[in-house]
């Protein structure tokens, strides 16, 4: 088919958010991103991109305002919060990430998950991949907490949750930024603009518990 560049096919099923949450998934999953952010390196030589969510936001918000999106007038305040989510992530430790962690992208053979889709892979941060596997896949706060727990051998202390909450905001509001530019842009048969709406509703939520969670620091002084 025109257009189309196929370099492997895979024998197996793409999975569902339900899947993902599954705990024996969720280790297979972690021990697959740990490998994504430590042993790809290994296997390039030179230059490599950088994924940082926060620049992304920007550019986002920079190609909406030229095509005089209907979402426009959402911008300054998505991105005075985005602002403070990237102050709250503070520095990093910079791995080689996916950035893309949609349950999609994983396909189960029967013997082993597949990663797939490495259009926006680059370097991040650890914690941009983790909160997109769970905000993109609606983790509950156990499964949060046993996903950070696996991936780093530690029960997560107040630091790191307030930045992986910061993180998944991250991962929310570019989805729906991506989906807003998506709706000008893009000539797939998809329904956007509901896309769109499901993601900044994921979005405010998470700011909201993030909001909370920073609220609560202040008054106790941590």
């Amino acid at each position: 088919m025109p257009g189309i560049l196929v370099t492997d096919f895979i024998e197996g099923r793409t999975q569902e958010p339900a899947d993902i949450r599954n705990w024996t998934n969720r280790r297979e999953i972690i021990s697959l991103i740990r490998k994504c952010h430590y042993e790809i390196p290994k296997h390039f030589r030179g230059p490599a991109l950088v994924f940082w969510p926060f620049q992304t936001i920007r550019g986002y918000a920079t190609t909406l305002r030229g095509d005089e999106s209907r979402c426009v007038d959402l911008l300054p305040d998505l991105l005075e919060k985005a602002e403070k989510m990237e102050r709250t992530v503070g520095p990093i430790e910079l791995v080689f990430g996916h950035n893309d962690l949609l349950a999609a992208n994983f396909i189960d053979d029967g013997k082993r998950l597949w990663l797939i889709d490495w259009d926006y892979a680059g370097f991040n941060s650890a914690l941009f991949d983790l909160a997109n596997v769970a905000s993109n896949n609606e983790f509950e706060g156990e499964q949060e907490e046993d996903f950070l727990g696996e991936y780093y051998g530690a029960i997560p202390d107040a630091n790191l949750w307030r930045r992986f909450r910061a993180m998944s905001c991250a991962s929310l509001l570019r989805e729906a930024m991506w989906s807003m530019v998506s709706e000008i842009h893009s000539q797939l048969d998809f329904d956007y603009a509901a896309y769109t709406t499901d993601y900044l509703g994921r979005f405010e939520r998470a700011y909201e518990a993030f909001s909370s969670m920073e609220s609560g620091l202040t008054e106790s002084g941590a």
